[in-house]
């Protein structure tokens, strides 16, 4: 008896030592769980823009390219009930200056939806409902397309299209 005593005694007194960590916030090192909705100054959700984004200014937001796109992981329901593709972007000054306006052209999964046509500066917010046939999976893609950029230039030389904060599927109610 007195074996087994001291045996469970050493296996409860090494069993603190055989604990994990308890695990905290993804570091940059690990990669991120596919989300519904891309933050575009969340490093960890930089696995999920496809192409056609630059890098990360102000902490904040990116500047696309004209033809952009982003995985995202489809809300809870989704295929049974659609959900609805938003973006929060801006429209610089400079690109209504130099083309009067701008139309954002999207798709998911390749189903096109309406194309939205933009004529002033500023804060905008895209919300367009996507179709719950192009929503199974774990996955979709989400394109865009914009019919109107700014060229590169000697003062920057990349392709600018409109400035995104963040891209995302939200489900319906």
């Amino acid at each position: 008896m007195r074996r087994l005593t001291v045996t469970v005694s050493l296996v409860l007194v090494s069993l603190p030592a055989c604990r994990r960590a308890p695990s905290g916030p993804a570091t940059i090192e690990e990669p991120a769980a596919l989300a519904s909705t891309v933050q575009m100054a969340d490093p960890r959700m930089k696995v999920q823009l496809v192409k056609g984004f630059h890098e990360v200014e102000s902490g904040a937001w990116r500047w696309t390219m004209g033809r952009f796109a982003v995985n995202l992981l489809p809300p809870v329901s989704a295929s049974a009930k659609g959900a609805d593709l938003v973006m929060k972007f801006s429209i610089p000054e400079v690109l209504i200056k130099a083309n009067k306006d701008v139309t954002v052209n999207a798709s998911v999964n390749g189903a096109h939806l309406p194309p939205v046509a933009y004529q002033t500066v500023g804060e905008k917010t895209l919300k367009l409902s996507v179709p719950a046939s192009v929503l199974a999976g774990d996955a979709v893609r989400c394109e865009f397309v914009l019919d109107k950029t700014l060229p590169p230039s000697p003062q920057d030389p990349r392709e600018l299209g409109v400035i995104v904060s963040s891209i995302g599927l939200q489900k319906k109610p």
